[in-house]
């Protein structure tokens, strides 16, 4: 399993669907498209925004319940794809030990912004889906910049 990060949501201009783009945080930052419902993408983009709602979202619920009942998501990992189906499981820590349930990735995506817990791939989604993106040089330019910055003297300048 590999960590990876919410990078967008935004609706494909192809499929008219909302999707998340998720990005391998290490490696190579392989990038991943996954298709999810308008609720979820709304629900994960309100969670990333840090916004206040006036009454508690489903997925605020279902965090807030598994508090209560001193539950912990530890983790939710992207397990597979089968036919262009994205499969997940939320690891749960409770005094019984560890608990693994399935879930929609959306869900578990959903669940982890608001848990503040990390979110895996699995190695073989990275492997048949992920993207290396493109460079649009901004950071060697950026990078040239901070060691021209860095080794900059006044006479350089002259008078």
């Amino acid at each position: 399993m590999r960590g990876i990060e919410i990078v967008a949501i935004r609706l494909d201009p192809l499929a008219n669907t909302p999707a998340m783009r998720l990005r391998e945080i290490d490696g190579s930052r392989r990038e991943f498209d996954i298709f999810i419902g308008a609720p979820e993408a709304s629900s994960i983009h309100t969670a990333l925004e840090g916004a206040e709602m006036p009454r508690p979202l489903t997925h605020d619920l279902f965090v807030m319940t598994l508090q209560r009942l001193d539950v912990t998501i530890s983790k939710v990992c992207i397990t597979e794809v089968v036919d262009g189906t994205y499969y997940a499981e939320m690891h749960l820590e409770s005094t019984t030990g560890v608990h693994v349930i399935s879930c929609r990735p959306s869900d578990g995506v959903a669940l982890a912004v608001r848990a503040e817990c990390p979110i895996y791939a699995s190695e073989d989604i990275l492997d048949a889906v992920g993207e290396v993106p493109e460079s649009d040089g901004a950071e060697e330019i950026l990078e040239e910049f901070k060691d021209f910055i860095e080794n900059i003297n006044p006479e350089d300048f002259g008078r």
